[in-house]
């Protein structure tokens, strides 16, 4: 019986090809955590962006304080219109949370992805301030009109989605493996 000896430069390149998936895993890990801490700090007021008292389970409404305090922009009377509402609740924590867990576990990433960017788009579209000040004169939150945390998150949904960053570190690749998502590819 022989054993099979890898030449250095074949580990190198082992190594030098597993060193980006984990890069990848790491970034779609922590892009999932990032929506999941969101989902239950709204949900249960974990008191860093809300407070207990204002927790949804205590009555609190998730969209209320974020779109209700948009003062420039192109749609800001749009955001507050819609803020609060039930529906605008219930769909900004089920993709939250839909985002959060898919992202994390590494499963339906192409979904996981287009529902992430369009809550962050939507996000970012709320916060576009041409205009470096408020109404009351104040000056906007925003450091970069353009490009700001928003952005940056969409773009790493897109790309974990777009790399298969499930299957290092998650369950993307038992995800695929299933019947349903044989069938319908978009599951991925």
């Amino acid at each position: 019986m022989s054993t099979r000896h890898t030449p250095r430069h074949e580990t190198a390149t082992v190594a030098q090809a597993t060193a980006p998936a984990k890069a990848l895993a790491v970034l779609r890990i922590t892009t999932g955590l990032v929506f999941l801490w969101a989902f239950l700090d709204k949900l249960v007021g974990l008191g860093y962006a809300t407070p207990a008292e204002r927790a949804w389970i205590n009555g609190g409404s998730p969209t209320k304080g974020f779109l209700s305090g948009v003062e420039v922009g192109p749609f800001d009377t749009t955001f507050q219109t819609i803020a609060g509402t039930w529906w605008a609740n219930w769909l900004f924590m089920l993709g939250l949370a839909g985002v959060g867990i898919a992202v994390t576990l590494g499963i339906g990433l192409r979904i996981s992805a287009i529902a992430g960017t369009t809550m962050m788009l939507l996000m970012w579209l709320a916060e576009f301030p041409l205009d470096r000040f408020t109404t009351a004169g104040e000056p906007t939150m925003s450091t970069n009109p353009i490009i700001d945390y928003h952005i940056i998150y969409a773009l790493a949904l897109i790309t974990v989605a777009l790399t298969y960053a499930g299957n290092t570190w998650g369950l993307g690749r038992k995800w695929a493996d299933l019947p349903i998502v044989q069938r319908q590819h978009w599951l991925i």
